[in-house]
């Protein structure tokens, strides 16, 4: 017997069946329709490929989605399958667009359904799912992603080899009905013939050539046809700093530019830029495999930040996007947890340089005390110099030694690098050279250029390290060589402090290798040690630690837990350590100043030159 208090009726229905006939709340809506169609279209898939499934048990699951009796059947319920696949992600990204191709999908699917095979119960499953969308439309309002035609070549790619991995299968499925031993060679040949719509080699009984034929050709037409969309629909460019923006962020940094050492590389052309309401402040980002990334603090006064982390948030709830800060302070960490209720994570610590107790002389400092002046009675010679100083000719091998020095194909950094060197409203950066003439005369086309260390502004009296190259005949060396003359000249060019380098996970570094460490802390450290072959992880530590700089704490901030494998992968790729991007015959290297992410810095005399791992 229910009870009822106050008049209250709702104690007359057991709040299960409540909850069932209210159905799931809104914001889980998107990742349960994603996922149904994730199991729907694999099911599909099956039925359309293996004859067998479609007599089981799973049959009633299967006929959700449009099929018939016969060859046209497998086709559609193998077309339907792959189809929804692709959907499924756009679906629990919230996207627009995959609402849109669902809603068209599911009614065409109940009236298949009940045409065809005269099926009450997959047309009603089909509206029941079509009814769910469209009465939770609202939770679909997502913006498209950043992309470009190149896309169309990746669908292409992988639909092409998707499509012929299971046209294998298809072929492959009915082995009782085959005339002969065909071989690989022979299946291949047929499922390419088929994918094209062309009759192939291998001959099959009782209709099932019929069945083969119409599921090749069902997969050629949605590799064809995806492809073709692909190429053709309007493009969403991924955001760029313009004019206007890079203008309003320099004013910005002009006022504020002292507070963040990561201020300039905000700069970068190849991020986007959200500002406050008031336009006093700014965050700066990039897209990447569908992580909306940030780097550093924002950009202004501090008591506007909520409103341009604000404005970030929004946009990245308009494009369900990922949202993410890789490197920012511990001041920007709190502002960033206080304001959006994402939570933060330190992610290693920086090292900066106080000019003014900077010296060689010391115990400490007696290994790069030792090297610097080996290297000078080696005939180097070094010259720091604004950027403004420095003469066209001298501007010009510069940059042509920067992107003939580099170490990797792609170019590395994004969160403490500019993409640039020598631009005409970076004059204030500060590029420090090394010098040795060739006894035998012999000319280069830097002349007698040897290394290279380009520092961008911190403010009026700081500047960051942003790229090192050196030449890989000169002696080893160069970075402690130039670090130290960029020290030494820095009362002169009005520079107090110095951000040398990013050192990931430095904390667990210094504490593992201590007397009295657990066991813990040191198998974390060993870890460490182990992906350091890898990743300079722990020579960038070591490397900072011998100009005695003060480790200034950087923090990531995400959203939830599982976001951070993800977050993690996005910030690899934007750093250039995962390339994704297309093959090296479809991409051209540019050996012009134009903007490009570049690498860091050179911690040890290795192969490569990275700044931040």
């Amino acid at each position: 017997m229910s009870v009822t208090v106050d008049g209250d009726k709702s104690g007359s229905v057991p709040d299960r069946v409540r909850r069932i006939l209210r159905g799931p709340r809104p914001e889980k809506v998107p990742a349960l329709v994603g996922t149904a169609c994730t199991l729907i279209g694999l099911i599909d898939i099956a039925a359309g490929v293996f004859p067998r499934f479609r007599t089981s048990r799973m049959h009633a699951v299967a006929e959700v989605l449009p099929g018939t009796l016969g060859p046209l059947s497998a086709a559609l319920s193998l077309s339907a399958g792959v189809l929804l696949l692709l959907l499924a992600h756009g679906l629990k990204r919230h996207k627009r667009r995959a609402w849109r191709a669902a809603v068209v999908l599911l009614p065409l699917g109940a009236a298949a359904q009940f045409v065809w095979r005269h099926s009450v119960t997959g047309a009603l499953l089909s509206l029941a799912l079509l009814a769910l969308l469209v009465r939770h439309r609202d939770q679909f309002a997502a913006l498209p992603d950043p992309r470009s035609r190149w896309r169309a070549l990746t669908n292409f790619v992988l639909m092409g080899a998707g499509s012929l991995a299971l046209g294998l299968v298809i072929v492959s499925a009915h082995p009782r009905r085959v005339i002969g031993n065909p071989s690989l060679t022979d299946r291949l040949e047929h499922v390419l013939y088929g994918l094209f719509g062309v009759e192939g080699p291998i001959a099959y009984t009782g209709g099932s050539d019929w069945t083969v034929g119409y599921s090749l050709g069902a997969l050629g037409m949605l590799t064809a046809l995806t492809t073709i969309y692909l190429a053709f629909r309007p493009e969403h460019p991924a955001a760029r700093l313009t004019d206007d923006d890079e203008t309003r962020l320099r004013a910005l940094l002009d006022k504020h530019g002292a507070r963040d050492s990561l201020g300039h590389f905000a700069l970068r052309r190849d991020k986007g830029v959200v500002f406050s309401p008031s336009g006093k402040a700014a965050v700066c980002y990039r897209v990447v495999s569908g992580v909306m990334l940030a780097s550093g603090d924002p950009i202004g006064d501090v008591e506007a930040w909520p409103g341009a982390i604000e404005r970030f948030m929004d946009e990245a709830k308009a494009h369900s996007w990922t949202p993410a800060v890789m490197g920012c302070s511990e001041t920007g960490g709190q502002v960033w947890t206080r304001e959006t209720g994402l939570d933060a994570l330190e992610l290693g610590d920086e090292a900066i340089v106080d000019v003014a107790d900077f010296s060689l002389s010391g115990r400490a400092m007696r290994n790069v005390r030792q090297m610097v002046k080996r290297i000078e009675r080696n005939g180097y010679t070094t010259k720091v110099r604004r950027v403004a100083d420095l003469t066209d000719g001298e501007l010009a091998r510069v940059r042509r030694a920067a992107e003939d020095w580099r170490g990797t194909d792609n170019e590395r950094g994004f969160s403490m690098a500019l993409g640039r060197i020598g631009d005409p409203g970076d004059g204030d950066a500060v590029i420090a050279t090394a010098h040795k003439e060739d006894p035998e005369g012999t000319e280069t086309p830097y002349g007698d250029l040897k290394a290279i260390i380009h520092f961008v502004p911190w403010g009026p009296d700081g500047m960051s390290l942003e790229l090192m190259r050196r030449d890989r005949s000169a002696d080893p060396g160069m970075n402690e060589l130039l670090i130290v003359a960029a020290l030494q000249n820095s009362p002169r060019l009005g520079i107090q402090r110095v951000s040398l380098n990013f050192a990931m996970f430095r904390a667990a570094l210094a504490r593992g290798e201590k007397i009295g460490a657990g066991p813990v802390l040191r198998l974390w450290r060993g870890l460490l040690v182990f992906l350091s072959r890898w990743f300079q992880i722990e020579s960038l530590y070591k490397f900072n630690a011998k100009f005695q700089p003060r480790w200034e704490p950087r923090f990531v901030v995400y959203r939830k837990s599982r976001d951070l494998p993800r977050i993690g992968f996005a910030a690899m790729q934007a750093e250039g350590f995962v390339d994704v991007t297309l093959p090296r015959p479809f991409r051209r290297r540019s050996h012009t100043p134009a903007p490009r992410p570049c690498a860091h810095i050179v911690p040890t005399q290795t192969e490569h030159d990275v700044r931040a791992a």
